[in-house]
């Protein structure tokens, strides 16, 4: 496992170009919702880069807590760690102020059948953190579900593109949007929405679901066939460094990886390492759910680690028995229930 650990210290150190813009952060950074899959690494990161840079902003993480031992985690690197149900307004309105906050609040899996509890979290609610925070530089993460399923020959869809969202958790997420884009307008809140698709790291997403699928001998659905994907380091760098990036009226940016991958050829990537075949069933449809992230490109650069390192970073993370959230993607899900 030793080796395990130096891989993964190995590809969460913060770059350069963090540390750099971290030196221009100024005020207190609380994370909304630090507790999901995100948001631990997020913290980790940025509190090393306030390090290496010599900064002393108090980094504040807010979740519910549900987890001991993932507070105590936050609490050993560093993080100021606040229990609060962010839907109970005393609660919410009883945080510390901050000049700079990344809300990744939000209800995804398991909206079928709570659909009400869906809109609070990730519509309602919001509007309550806009209002505490109005003063403050925001980072709302979204997701590339509120853009429409486009051909996959098109590119993928710009920030320009109209959304048309499918099911209630995409529709919700839109909500969430728009409720910030609102709130950023009245109050002139310095607000970037940021719309991800999809991350990957070394216990979750896409790239090691089809890994773990060729494993088992279970069959990969090629009726979505391609897909985008960013190294979950290189996506936390982004949202840090988007908190330097925040407008009133607010900016929207796409978030991911620069290729359209064909889930084919990652599958068949992994036949070269595993030594076995993978098993497809069902023929591709010709559409996906596909970010165009030029512009974040533009402003950030390409990510650091790209889709071949990322292939070797899962087989050998999962050839060496590492440990997973086992928390599915569902990137195939073309109906939009979660």
């Amino acid at each position: 496992m030793e080796d395990l650990k130096a891989l993964e210290e190995r590809y969460t150190r913060p770059s350069e170009a963090l540390i750099a813009d971290v030196k221009k952060i100024d005020g207190d950074i609380i994370l909304l919702g630090i507790g999901g899959k995100m948001g631990p690494s997020m913290g980790k990161l940025l509190v090393d880069a306030l390090r290496e840079a010599g900064m002393s902003n108090r980094v504040i993480g807010v979740s519910r807590f549900s987890n001991q031992q993932a507070k105590e985690e936050l609490l050993a690197i560093g993080i100021e760690v606040i229990a609060c149900d962010l839907l109970n307004d005393q609660e919410l309105f009883a945080l510390p102020d901050a000049s700079n906050v990344i809300y990744l609040a939000g209800n995804k899996f398991g909206t079928t059948g709570k659909e009400n509890f869906t809109w609070a979290m990730n519509a309602y609610l919001p509007g309550r953190v806009a209002e505490k925070y109005k003063n403050s530089n925001i980072v709302v993460f979204s997701s590339g579900n509120v853009l429409p399923f486009v051909p996959v020959t098109s590119g993928g869809v710009s920030e320009e593109t109209t959304p048309e969202p499918i099911g209630e958790y995409a529709q919700s997420c839109l909500g969430r949007e728009r409720i910030f884009e609102y709130f950023a307008h009245k109050n002139q809140t310095p607000t970037l929405i940021y719309r991800l698709n999809y991350a990957v790291d070394f216990r979750y997403g896409v790239v090691m679901e089809i890994a773990k699928a060729i494993l088992a001998g279970k069959e990969i659905d090629l009726s979505t066939e391609n897909v985008n994907v960013i190294w979950q380091g290189d996506a936390n760098e982004i949202a840090i460094r988007s908190l330097l990036h925040c407008t009133a009226p607010a900016k929207i940016l796409n978030v991911t990886g620069p290729e359209i991958l064909s889930i084919r050829w990652i599958a068949k990537q992994f036949e070269a390492i595993f030594n076995i075949e993978p098993k497809f069933i069902n023929e591709p449809v010709g559409t996906a759910l596909l970010n165009n992230a030029s512009e974040c490109h533009r402003i950030f650069g390409y990510p650091k680690v790209g889709i071949r390192e990322i292939i070797d970073i899962t087989a050998t993370w999962l050839s060496n028995g590492g440990d997973e959230f086992g928390k599915a993607t569902h990137f195939q899900e073309r109906g939009g229930k979660f």
